[in-house]
């Protein structure tokens, strides 16, 4: 898991958070925020795995042309 991925977790929960707390007190202007903060956290996990994936990918073909 590399830094992307987890502050895509983190911007998730924070998101999550924030639309409980908004649903909870009414205010629409924070849920909403948590649902914006979710849906960038999903993007970017999204990304980090994608570079991961790439990275191995890398890693892989590197590894084929050593042997």
């Amino acid at each position: 898991m590399n830094n992307d991925e987890i502050k895509g977790k983190v911007d998730q929960a924070k998101g999550k958070t924030k639309q409980v707390i908004g649903q909870a007190t009414g205010d629409q202007r924070l849920h909403d925020e948590g649902v914006a903060d979710e849906a960038s956290g999903d993007v970017r996990e999204g990304y980090g795995k994608v570079k991961r994936n790439i990275g191995e990918a890398i890693e892989d073909v590197g590894e084929s042309i050593k042997k």
